[in-house]
């Protein structure tokens, strides 16, 4: 038989617990090193992009040069390509357009270029890219526009510098026609593109309207066109483009952090902090106030104080905003006292509390039900209050539960998201959390800044979970001793 290790029990459970810890903290750093790696690393850099083109409509483009043939500006403004005459320069894009009329006439959807015309433009739908080039910028850059190459070159720039300029808008739809043009209006389907348009006597602009005159972005229209985005571009000689060489990583990180709108984090402290006060007392409370009541009262109140844990997030803030709005008669209250609760600042407060109270409750509750009631009992026959026998018995006896409950409250008020924007929406400043601002950030494109809120998350949620969990140790290294004496 082969022979046994015999280990002491605290021991056994002792090595086992640093072998464990060692894994985790391990785990954590490898992703921490993971996400502090490079961009360019995990994700696409802007300075290289893919402009190989698809298939045009006019007959097909031969395939585009390679990333490593392409550079792009740092700051996303100018393209140029190894081997190529002309490059872009100054690209502006107009994600959104107007359908007013100007000067009491009507010119379709419009997009401003600026006070003069520019060498090339474009405006993307749904279905189509049409590519306005103005010859004579054409002729200066040598650029030939009966050339399939320089068209292929174009396009590739449009490609990579409309990519580069995304930031979370609507880019080029991948099975898009490409139509090229140096005339100064096309029509596609009885759809009139005209660019360069002096429409005013210091304003030009691209215009998309109807043959007929029709509004083409009503979708009761026979012709309706759905318009994504228009974007402009000076053509200039190769050796002419102006291409910002990318920051170094200290750089971008200086530049990011001065950049950085640090607000979500005051907020999300300053909410947590009040929160957690609340949810200390309040739960503390509770959990006496159950263990005295009456078994059918006990039951109703158990369920009352536990339903937030098991609701998802978005229900409790759409039943909160039922119940605090300004239609009902406590939201107007409030109100009418010049405290309103709704898309305020003590809404995060008042969301964090509902949401993170039961685990405070329920970690309460068992901690004060494991005590001996006989020892409870014979502090009243001594004459002890039940104040007394609450601060001085109970709660020093049951603190290392309630410490644990405080830490996972905190920590669940800290990524409180869901309650928070329906019962106090999403204000700069005023009730914008670290959750809040990682979900629209993300949908913005801005999935640096997500990624950056997420990180300050994580360490926060492990610091919490280590001190939960050597508070832990601590406690059990101390009752081991107490029983061995």
């Amino acid at each position: 038989m082969a022979p046994y290790l015999l280990v002491p029990c605290h021991l056994s459970d002792s090595f086992n617990y640093n072998i464990r810890m060692r894994r985790i903290v391990l785990c954590i750093a490898c992703v921490f090193a993971f996400l502090a790696c490079p961009k360019a690393l995990w994700a696409d850099e802007v300075a290289d992009v893919d402009a190989a083109p698809s298939e045009s409509a006019a007959g097909g483009l031969q395939e585009g040069p390679s990333a490593a043939e392409m550079t792009v500006s740092a700051d996303g403004l100018s393209a140029s390509i190894d081997g190529c005459a002309f490059a872009l320069n100054d690209f502006a894009r107009a994600s959104k357009g107007s359908n007013r009329e100007i000067d009491g006439d009507y010119y379709g959807y419009t997009y401003l270029i600026g006070q003069k015309p520019t060498d090339l433009m474009y405006t993307v739908t749904s279905t189509d890219v049409v590519v306005y080039i103005d010859p004579a910028a054409a002729d200066s850059v040598a650029l030939d526009l009966s050339s399939e190459a320089d068209l292929t070159s174009v396009r590739a720039y449009i490609e990579a510098l409309d990519k580069a300029n995304e930031n979370g808008n609507s880019g080029i739809p991948a099975a898009a026609d490409w139509h090229f043009t140096t005339q100064d209006a096309i029509e596609l389907d009885r759809v009139v593109f005209s660019f360069n348009q002096n429409l005013t006597e210091d304003r030009a602009y691209n215009c998309v309207i109807g043959r007929d005159g029709s509004d083409v972005t009503d979708s009761s229209n026979a012709h309706y066109t759905q318009i994504s985005h228009a974007c402009f571009a000076r053509l200039v000689a190769v050796q002419d483009a102006a291409i910002a060489a990318p920051p170094s990583a200290l750089e971008q990180f200086g530049q990011f952090m001065a950049e950085l709108d640090w607000s979500p984090l005051w907020v999300t402290l300053r909410t947590t902090l009040t929160a957690i006060v609340f949810i200390f007392v309040l739960g503390l409370a509770a959990a006496y106030l159950t263990m005295h009541a009456s078994l059918r009262v006990r039951d109703l109140l158990d369920t009352l104080f536990t339903i937030p844990m098991v609701l998802p997030p978005t229900v409790c803030g759409f039943l909160l905003l039922l119940l605090l709005g300004k239609n009902t008669a406590l939201g107007q209250w409030f109100n009418d006292v010049g405290f309103p609760l709704v898309f305020s600042w003590p809404a995060t407060v008042i969301a964090a509390t509902v949401v993170a109270f039961p685990l405070m409750y329920r970690n309460a509750r068992g901690a004060f039900e494991n005590l001996d009631p006989n020892m409870l009992d014979a502090a009243r026959t001594l004459g002890w209050s039940e104040g007394r026998i609450f601060f001085r018995l109970m709660l020093p006896l049951s603190w290392s539960s309630i410490a644990a409950a405080t830490v996972l409250a905190f920590a669940r008020a800290l990524g409180e998201f869901g309650a928070t924007l329906f019962l106090a929406g999403n204000y700069l400043g005023v009730t914008r959390t670290i959750p809040i601002a990682i979900y629209f950030h993300w949908m913005n494109g801005r999935a640096d800044i997500a990624l950056f809120w997420v990180i300050v998350i994580l360490i926060f949620s492990f610091i919490m979970i280590l001190f939960i969990n050597l508070w832990s140790q601590h406690t059990t290294r101390y009752r081991r001793g107490a029983e061995g004496q």
